[in-house]
């Protein structure tokens, strides 16, 4: 089931019964099923009534809160999981050293393979020798990765071949986009806008599957524990990247999203997405979420969004037995 977005600004969301309503000055917006949801996600300035807080609760349907530009600022859940013992287990083997760095080069083996795959599957009619030059240093990047002795040898690794991506994946980008490199704090034009936009989505999905299996989302291996950061759904996370690159490619050169959607902001928001933008992105991420793919350790066809929790419960046999040997979600 996918999420319910709330973007509309200063519209509010009630119930009547088990139906979510969304309104705004006493006009009906959307009406939906309960059952139908995941999730709410609420960007921006959208009130949720005490009744409707209190059924979401109940039903333990977290709600996610994100700001209108949808940088994240924290989650409404129910009550903790019973999993105690599992979480005991996620402690100790974080705390073991060669547990955590074996488990970080895969996660960040399969996002580096992930990236290439990308790359060359875009490049088979452009034959782009850019292109070609990157995949052939994210390849090496890929023999470097399991022969890293510490996590900042790996970060150094990793580092480098984001860098190598994204110099080549601006190129299957049209002109117009104007985009140059990946830049985060703040986004300083209209891709770097929907990357970040992209990847809180991807980040969210990843924690709801990390808390759906019991482990506690803020004990990761790749990323740092710092407070309040969910270190493990972004370790989760990351073999899944290129999906959210995908979908950009998608909107932006099929013209569903274009650069006038984009609006001067101010020094701590540059540049501004509009809301219209924002529906149709969300709505072209979902479909790809709910795309089916062959699931290897599975031996089934899962959509993307099962995939992602899939790969949370890879994480829990890998803890469970105490054997780093997780296995990255790779796409062909």
């Amino acid at each position: 089931m996918p999420p319910l977005y709330l973007i509309e600004q200063g519209a509010k969301l009630n119930h009547d019964g088990r139906r979510l309503i969304v309104s705004k000055q006493d006009k009906e917006l959307s009406s939906t099923p309960l059952a139908h949801v995941s999730e709410i996600v609420v960007m921006g300035n959208v009130g949720l009534t005490t009744p409707a807080i209190k059924l979401l609760l109940a039903e333990n349907i977290d709600v996610v809160f994100l700001t209108q530009d949808g940088d994240y600022c924290g989650r409404l859940v129910g009550s903790a999981t019973p999993h105690v013992l599992l979480r005991r287990k996620q402690y100790r083997c974080q705390e073991e050293a060669a547990f955590g760095l074996t488990m970080a080069q895969r996660i960040v083996a399969g996002k580096i393979s992930n990236m290439r795959t990308l790359l060359l599957r875009h490049n088979r009619e452009r034959n782009d020798a850019a292109i070609a030059s990157a995949a052939e240093a994210l390849s090496e990047a890929l023999g470097r990765t399991p022969r890293t002795t510490t996590l900042n040898a790996l970060n150094g690794v990793e580092g480098a071949a984001t860098a190598a991506y994204f110099g080549a994946w601006r190129r299957l980008l049209k002109p117009e986009w104007k985009f140059e490199k990946r830049v985060r704090r703040p986004p300083t034009d209209p891709i770097n806008v929907l990357l970040s936009f992209g990847y809180t989505l991807l980040a969210r999905a990843a924690q709801s599957a990390v808390e759906a299996t019991g482990l506690d989302p803020y004990a990761g291996f790749l990323h740092a524990v710092e407070y309040n950061r969910p270190s493990l759904a972004l370790d989760l996370m990351e073999e899944f990247r290129a999906v959210v690159d995908g979908v950009i490619q998608w909107v932006c050169n099929g013209g569903q999203i274009a650069p006038s959607d984009f609006t001067p902001g101010d020094a701590a928001r540059p540049v501004v997405m509009g809301d219209d933008a924002k529906r149709k992105f969300i709505q072209q991420y979902e479909n790809r979420m709910n795309e089916a793919i062959l699931h290897p350790r599975q031996g089934e066809r899962l959509a993307l969004r099962r995939c992602v929790l899939a790969q949370a419960r890879g994480v829990v046999d890998c803890i469970q037995r105490a054997t780093p040997d997780y296995m990255p979600l790779l796409f062909r």
